[in-house]
């Protein structure tokens, strides 16, 4: 399984599009505290739509009470500090789950979380002058090449033609 963690997120509809990309792509969300809002919030609702009750989440008040709870797994952290994008690992070799780790919109994922992992720190490729890509963007980006990786496990690779489309077929 995939699992995206986010580190003390802070705004709320990126969270709420992260959760709606984990239940489209079949990964387990762990949320990190402090949140930069609630989880109540319109916000989040309305970019997470009808997918919250079928999203599979768990939320932690901190970084240790998350590895505590989930000591096993093949972690990934995306940062600025990685050396390599995301495509030069390979995912297909993880005996355990996946968990791909991000950090604060602002200020990404602590140095001394990221330290004892270097050789897992993966950066996506962009233009030297531009400083980042929105938090949601870069996880579909993630999660779905681990998905290529492993050829879309437990996913329709068909499109679903839904309600009048099929006329235009």
């Amino acid at each position: 399984m995939i699992h995206v963690v986010l580190y003390e997120p802070e705004i709320p509809q990126n969270t709420g599009n992260i959760m709606r990309t984990c239940v489209a792509a079949g990964c387990r969300l762990h949320l990190i505290e402090p949140l930069g809002f609630s989880l109540d919030e319109q916000k989040i609702r309305r970019s997470g739509m009808d997918y919250r009750d079928k999203l599979q989440m768990s939320v932690y008040p901190n970084w240790d009470a998350f590895c505590e709870a989930n000591p096993q797994g093949e972690f990934y952290f995306l940062t600025r500090y990685g050396k390599q994008p995301p495509a030069n690992f390979d995912y297909t070799q993880a005996q355990t789950d996946i968990y791909l780790v991000f950090g604060r919109e602002s200020t990404g994922i602590p140095k001394a979380i990221l330290r004892p992992h270097l050789d897992r720190c993966a950066r996506l490729p962009m233009v030297a002058d531009a400083r980042s890509l929105n938090l949601s963007n870069c996880v579909a980006i993630c999660v779905y090449e681990v998905l290529r990786q492993l050829d879309y496990p437990g996913l329709s690779k068909t499109e679903q033609i839904k309600g009048e489309d099929w006329l235009l077929v």
